[in-house]
């Protein structure tokens, strides 16, 4: 069975024409991170000796991309954002494989009527590396079951901004390497399970009424009057209202889709367990590697008065090493479908 164990991380700075710029082998700090729906990041601090200094003084922000290794398998990789040369230390930021979507745009215009998000979403990657691919791949996990009207109009808007627009009516994204994986946002397949045990620092479980909607209504495209909506008065709640604009819904169907996309996230309210300050005991029975923004963990909680078993959907991962050791993080989110109360 698979322990979180305590990695030990490597990194390799490689060229666009795939070359090794250099390995960073005296790595004081790393931290890389995961995310749902939006482009993570990863931070390394070296401190550079022989040839290395001479070697560092060559990288240049989106001409090279850091690929991340633990315990010698690969975990993350994106393009170098950022650089700075200290006396003794330098330090590197990149941004994952997305990051390079937020600097193209369209490149053909394009109407899609009654097609489901996942298949947009591809066209949107798709036709925003044709130009210019630093490599990449796409893997769908599974379609939405949504289907919406959407237009994309050439060299208008960012496609990584239409890709989170996306991402707010039913689809879920999220980079793995270099590899964009799409899924549906109801997508609850588990890779482990977290007791109180495996998080000795201990944890919170905490109710956010502040996120709680019985009826969510979505604005789309204003010059077609687009408007969509889910839920209503609630038997145990009562009413609360949530507007949202998203224009780039055009059809009275997505809207609604998106209206009930909203809906499962803030209704009932959300219990939900805060682990974001909390690391993972290196005797948890998960494999780090396989934590994955849109999968789910099972998290069980009986120390506090508000005893809870829920399935919980992971919206972040956050690792870090340095001289005191590797630490493991995850946001969890709620799915709504619940192992237990």
């Amino acid at each position: 069975m698979a322990v979180a164990g305590c990695g030990t991380h490597q990194v390799m700075i490689i060229d666009r024409s795939g070359e090794i710029v250099t390995p960073a082998n005296t790595l004081v700090a790393i931290e890389w991170t995961r995310v749902l729906d939006d482009t993570s990041t990863a931070k390394i601090t070296v401190h550079p000796d022989g040839d290395c200094c001479d070697k560092l003084s060559l990288i240049r922000s989106w001409r090279h991309k850091l690929v991340v290794f633990r315990d010698g398998r690969p975990v993350w990789e994106g393009p170098i954002l950022q650089i700075e040369w200290k006396i003794g230390v330098v330090e590197i930021t990149a941004g994952d494989v997305l990051a390079w979507l937020d600097r193209r745009v369209p490149h053909e215009t394009r109407d899609f009527k009654a097609t489901d998000l996942t298949d947009i979403a591809e066209w949107l990657i798709e036709d925003g590396f044709d130009p210019d691919d630093p490599g990449h791949e796409v893997m769908v996990v599974s379609k939405t079951g949504i289907l919406g009207d959407r237009s994309y109009t050439v060299d208008t808007d960012q496609t990584g901004d239409h890709l989170r627009d996306l991402a707010e009516t039913g689809l879920d994204y999220t980079a793995v390497g270099s590899t964009i994986v799409l899924l549906p946002e109801d997508h609850t397949a588990v890779v482990g399970a977290l007791t109180d045990t495996d998080m000795p620092e201990g944890l919170v479980v905490a109710e956010d009424g502040v996120a709680l909607a019985t009826r969510w209504v979505v604005q789309g495209d204003e010059e077609l009057g687009v408007i969509g909506s889910a839920g209503g008065l609630g038997d145990y709640y009562g009413l609360l209202e949530r507007s949202l604009e998203n224009t780039s819904v055009k059809d009275n169907a997505g809207a609604a889709a998106a209206a009930l996309s909203r809906l499962r996230a803030s209704y009932p309210v959300p219990a939900f367990i805060d682990t974001q300050e909390v690391t993972i005991s290196p005797d948890a029975a998960i494999n780090v590697p396989t934590l994955v923004p849109g999968w789910c963990l099972d998290i069980t909680s009986t120390l506090t008065c508000r005893k809870i078993a829920q399935r919980m959907k992971i919206t972040g991962v956050k690792v870090q090493e340095d001289g005191d050791g590797e630490r493991v993080q995850v946001q969890l989110a709620p799915t709504g479908a619940n192992t237990g109360v």
